[in-house]
């Protein structure tokens, strides 16, 4: 049963990354809320294929659309494919990201390259062409998927914990440039998530660190980013919102 609140039917998102975790919820979320989703991923079409499958078991409208974010052709051409089917994107979540972890001494260079291409130079390379349009519109909502690592750091995540702080600072840059188009840029950081991303962490240890004593959900997640989607966001704009437990 789809939600009847916040209706956005008209309205095109893309999503990076939804083929699992947060980008599933952010994605099925703001399907619920009447959106259509652009449901990308890099190559796990399997997991991106059951994305689809959930948006559309709740009569949401959804499609696939393959590319990769460090490439910034493929980034530059499915922008133009959602435009050219929609005639229209309204949100952009960034939201694909990648992590490969040790610690700096022992860190090769295509480590840490690898990270800061995917996490942050591909922010750039889908986020400047979706921009362009809004920019035409006067319009439009972007939200970026960063972390507590960003704001802390982590051990053993130098070009991890880089990589998002440096989405952080992109955020609030951009917030400023385009602010006075109606078009808001905002950063989700989320602490520890039931996500693959924490695949091989001790999660009881883990949870002992957080105030509420436990890992956070993809969904608590997808609620805050599809608040922030929404007109009654309009006035949230350059800001990072952790979803940590009280971890930060």
């Amino acid at each position: 049963m789809k939600a009847n609140t916040d209706r956005n039917e008209d309205r095109t998102a893309l999503v990076t990354g939804a083929g699992r975790g947060i980008g599933r919820a952010v994605a099925m979320d703001l399907s619920r809320r009447g959106i259509f989703v652009y449901i990308n991923y890099r190559s796990g079409r399997e997991t991106a294929q059951k994305t689809l499958e959930a948006i559309l078991a709740e009569n949401g409208e959804a499609r696939l659309l393959q590319f990769d974010q460090t490439d910034q052709d493929a980034c530059e051409q499915a922008v133009k494919e959602i435009v050219r089917e929609r005639n229209r994107i309204d949100i952009l979540v960034n939201n694909a990201g990648i992590r490969d972890d040790r610690l700096l001494a022992m860190m090769k260079k295509e480590s840490w390259q690898r990270v800061i291409d995917t996490n942050l130079t591909g922010f750039f390379h889908v986020t400047k062409p979706v921009v362009k349009y809004m920019l035409k519109n006067r319009t439009g909502r972007i939200i970026n998927i960063t972390s507590a690592a960003g704001q802390t750091g982590n051990p053993g995540q130098v070009n991890y914990s880089a990589s998002k702080a440096g989405l952080i600072g992109a955020t609030k840059a951009l917030a400023r440039e385009v602010g006075n188009r109606g078009i808001t840029v905002n950063a989700v950081a989320p602490g520890f998530i039931e996500t693959d991303m924490i695949q091989g962490m001790d999660r009881e240890e883990i949870a002992k660190t957080i105030p509420a004593g436990r890992l956070g959900k993809p969904g608590e997640v997808a609620a805050l980013v599809s608040f922030l989607c929404s007109p009654k966001a309009a006035y949230v704009n350059g800001q990072v919102i952790g979803v940590n437990g009280g971890m930060i």
